[in-house]
């Protein structure tokens, strides 16, 4: 019988993930203009957690990785919807979820998350979970809405 002796694990220092959280809040706090981070983390929670439901499958597991624990944990703990929002409903939704929140305040707040998210998570896994949007969601992710051409 051969013993062997353990050999020291290497490890890759990563990032806490407060620092991520935070960076992702303050990216956000930055994009809509939030006067305190407190204001941006209410907003960021609110956004993803609207989003969580309309994402699926492989791009669910894909962004929950991609983000920080904290923000993980609000897309994952989210039930799948039986109908997927349009764009417009979507941000309705939102504006039901903040207090005093309008249609274009919710609007902006959406756009400063998913804008924020789609700069963090890159192209192609934003592509992915646009395709399994209703067409509009492009405009809230800071990307053109082109239509195709026929």
């Amino acid at each position: 019988m051969t013993v062997t002796t353990p050999q020291p694990r290497t490890t890759i220092p990563t990032q806490p993930d407060t620092t991520a959280w935070e960076e992702l809040t303050e990216a956000v706090r930055e994009a809509g203009q939030y006067t305190t981070r407190a204001e941006a983390e209410r907003v960021t929670r609110t956004v993803l957690s609207a989003l969580g439901g309309h994402v699926t499958g492989e791009e669910r597991v894909a962004l929950a990785q991609a983000l920080p624990r904290q923000a993980a944990q609000v897309i994952a703990s989210q039930i799948p919807v039986t109908r997927p929002l349009t764009a417009r409903e979507f941000v309705d939704s939102i504006a039901i979820r903040i207090e005093g929140a309008t249609p274009a305040t919710a609007r902006w707040d959406a756009s400063s998350v998913l804008s924020v998210l789609a700069d963090r998570i890159g192209d192609p896994l934003t592509t992915r979970i646009l395709a399994q949007l209703p067409a509009g969601y492009a405009l809230l992710f800071g990307r053109a809405d082109l239509a195709p051409t026929a």
